[in-house]
């Protein structure tokens, strides 16, 4: 109750000054709600905002009291004052339009509101109540929300992300992400770590290692940098500080899961077999895990390693109970059960869980879409490939070139320019592989991809016209067209290059093309068998209305210029013994 001063009280003891000002209707309106009298509380938050119209806490009080009426859509329209009239940068205005538009069953708009909240409030005030709201939305909307960035946990979405890249292989991409999180939180240490890691992949171990320095020089004792220099010290043949950073290490029992794991496949790597079992063996009574096929593959893979083959045994055929479709168990069983009926020591296995590379490459023989399928979903094999193609032998490396040419994605255009970029290939045939398949990847000129001096080298790549002449497209275009419907874009692109370098090789001495029909018939032949499809010279020549020689002759002569005999790992080629006349 307000008392006004009579004006025959003379007593100023007994008079209470009020001030009528924006506090005042403030207080009013929180005894009124702490009375649940929200039409008071909003009437006096009103007042408040016309005595300090400019307060944008006045009048978010005011949009919090109609939310609680059940008067969403007025809510939002103050806010929405207050963002754009008053003061942008209160951010909670997001957070609670995002929980008005949920409550009004709009849930597009929500997540776009809370998208913003999460995206621009730098303090984080209601982050677990986002948390909350944002599986709400998932649920509703069914998906997740696109979310890029959370302001108040700088770099941990993109950190997030960088890690899905990782796990799918993706190096290149998941470098540059991890380089700019780095860039704006330098102490945001797992960054660094996983840093290193997509550059160890990549086999640039210097600055691998310059990473790892970073993390060590804020966090001397962090398990995952100490694991991951160990590694690459062996990598780098640095044996004395080797020796001394493995001692501390096996002197170390780590705790969490994750530490246990990440020293288990580390003295795995490192050659400590007895020491990996004893951290997998841990691992395998951890209810959590223990149901994961591939990790008793590790644990199998560290008995195997250490002479335990009885356990190994017993792990590998844990394993493939528990991933019965998985090919990787039932080959390590074979081989182990095959070394003991001979008395002689298991092969060295390795802790990736997968096939080993030469077996897979024998099982992808004249498959290509198996092989693509399983690069694009198998991280480790993508590893693996920028490993063979740095460090492998030649005939590996050959073979890993030639492959990647079927696999049409941005990332393995990167790894084949880093190949001819930054280590030249000394052999020809190397060389060769390599061009072809960037051309195959990107569909650019040879000399366009290849560095100045390798454009000298390349045997593979011979200076083609100047001017495309008019009959010599004639005689791709009408190929391409007879393919259609049967074959593949991919393959028709493999038709239309070969005939290019075809051309390139005769150049300048082309001939002229008398016989369309049967130039045309020998290019889809030699497509055909190049991605062993069975098409016959018989076939090929009935098809375009030609002779049977005529095809032979002129894919012959194709062959001899192109050799396009082991364009595919493991093709046959154009040997009088598998062609069928």
């Amino acid at each position: 109750m307000i008392e006004k001063t009579s004006e025959n009280d003379t007593d100023s003891g007994n008079v209470i000054p009020v001030t009528l000002d924006a506090n005042f209707f403030f207080e009013r309106a929180v005894r009124s709600l702490d009375r649940f009298q929200y039409d008071k509380a909003l009437k006096n938050f009103r007042k408040a905002v016309e005595y300090e119209p400019d307060n944008p806490v006045n009048h978010c009080n005011m949009a919090g009291i109609l939310s609680e009426m059940g008067n969403y859509t007025a809510s939002n329209e103050i806010l929405t004052h207050v963002l754009e009239k008053i003061d942008p940068a209160m951010t909670e205005c997001h957070f609670y339009m995002a929980n008005n538009y949920a409550n009004m069953e709009s849930f597009e708009e929500a997540e776009r509101s809370l998208v913003t909240y999460l995206e621009e409030d730098a303090s984080g005030e209601f982050m677990a109540e986002s948390e909350e709201l944002m599986e709400l939305l998932q649920y509703e909307l069914n998906r997740p929300a696109p979310l890029v960035r959370i302001r108040s946990r700088e770099g941990v979405v993109e950190h997030d992300r960088a890690r899905s890249l990782l796990e799918e292989g993706k190096f290149p991409q998941a470098v540059e992400l991890l380089e700019e999180i780095i860039a704006t939180s330098p102490d945001f240490l797992a960054a660094h770590n996983n840093l290193a890691l997509a550059y160890f992949y990549m086999g640039r171990f210097a600055k691998a290692k310059e990473c790892l320095n970073e993390v060590l020089k804020q966090d001397p004792g962090n398990l995952h940098a100490l694991c991951n220099m160990a590694i690459f010290l062996q990598y780098a043949g640095d044996k004395e500080q080797l020796d001394s950073l493995l001692g501390m290490l096996e002197a170390t029992v780590p705790f969490h899961q994750e530490h246990v794991f990440k020293m288990a496949t580390t003295m795995g790597i490192l050659g400590r077999h007895t020491a990996a079992y004893s951290h997998f063996r841990r691992l395998l009574k951890d209810e959590e895990v223990a149901g994961d096929a591939g990790l008793y593959h590790y644990c199998a893979a560290a008995a195997s390693n250490s002479g335990l083959y009885t356990e190994a045994l017993r792990c590998w055929r844990q394993a493939a109970k528990l991933d019965p479709e998985s090919a990787v168990p039932a080959f390590f069983l074979s081989q182990l059960q095959q070394a003991r009926g001979e008395d002689r020591p298991m092969p060295a296995v390795s802790y990736n869980y997968q096939l080993p590379f030469q077996e897979q490459l024998k099982q992808w023989k004249g498959n290509t879409g198996k092989f693509t399928e399983e690069v694009r979903n198998n991280p480790l094999l993508r590893a693996s490939f920028f490993w063979a193609l740095r460090y492998g032998d030649s005939s590996t490396k050959l073979q890993v070139t030639e492959a990647l040419r079927w696999i049409e994605d941005e990332e393995m255009s990167e790894v084949l320019r880093g190949v001819l970029e930054h280590q030249p290939l000394q052999e020809d045939r190397l060389q060769e592989a390599a061009l072809f398949s960037l051309q195959r990847l990107i569909g650019e000129n040879l000399e366009a991809a290849a560095p100045e001096e390798e454009q000298v080298q390349a045997a593979s790549s011979p200076k083609g016209p100047a001017e495309w002449k008019e009959d010599w497209q004639r005689i791709i275009d009408h190929t391409v067209a007879m393919m259609d419907r049967r074959y593949d874009a991919a393959q028709k692109k493999d038709a239309e290059f070969i005939w290019k370098q075809f051309i390139g090789s005769l150049y300048p001495d082309v001939p002229l093309f008398r016989n369309d029909g049967g130039w045309c018939a020998a290019l889809e032949y030699l497509t055909a068998r190049l991605h062993g499809r069975p098409v016959t010279f018989r076939e090929a020549a009935q098809r375009y209305g030609v002779s049977v020689s005529m095809v032979s002759r002129y894919a012959r002569r194709i062959d001899s210029e192109c050799d396009t005999q082991g364009m595919l790992p493991g093709t046959d080629g154009l040997s009088p013994s598998t062609t069928n006349i």
